[in-house]
């Protein structure tokens, strides 16, 4: 009976030495998930962090100071202005009397709306024999809003196709007409 009672006090002494290395174990595995789950926060935050920071993108063309220094008022003419800094992307369209070269800088932020930070504008005007007569720099604090006016002539011809228009036109001209002329 002592070999019994000295079996059973010793699984006795066991089982809680096992219950110990099993918690330890489990403690372990915890610590590993644990960690594994604070790499993985830690990631995301990282990768959010980075779609959050401002993305600049440039727009344009705009020749620097010293190539602006080369034009000479008065005595360039437009060939000239081409050869020294190119020719622009936008230039008057009613009365082309000057060449404008447009640069804009935006800053994307996330998925907010594009904003223009910066605007540089260089005006080169010519005369009416296509001589430069100035040269300016302008910036966004130059601008000004403009309302643009969406008016359009509305056409009289509704629905009435081209032969429509052509067979209508018809019994309106008589040969008397024809041959008057």
């Amino acid at each position: 009976m002592t070999r019994r009672i000295s079996a059973v006090s010793s699984r006795l002494w066991r089982l809680p030495a096992a219950a110990l290395r099993r918690g330890a174990l489990a403690r372990r595995g915890l610590d590993a998930s644990l960690r594994r789950g604070l790499v993985v926060l830690g990631l995301g935050l990282a990768l959010a962090a980075a779609a959050c920071s401002p993305i600049y993108r440039n727009h344009g063309y705009v020749p620097a100071d010293d190539q602006l220094a080369q034009i000479e008022v008065g005595r360039d003419s437009r060939e000239d202005v081409a050869q020294k800094i190119g020719r622009p992307s936008a230039q008057g369209l009613l009365n082309d009397v000057g060449w404008f070269y447009v640069q804009s800088r935006f800053e994307h932020f996330g998925p907010r709306v594009p904003k223009e930070i910066d605007r540089q504008v260089v005006a080169v005007t010519f005369n009416g024999n296509g001589v430069v007569d100035g040269v300016g720099r302008y910036g966004l604090e130059d601008g000004q809003v403009v309302a643009i006016s969406r008016r359009v002539t509305e056409t009289h011809i509704k629905g009435v196709s081209f032969i429509g228009q052509l067979l209508g036109s018809f019994g309106r001209v008589t040969a008397d007409q024809l041959i008057n002329n």
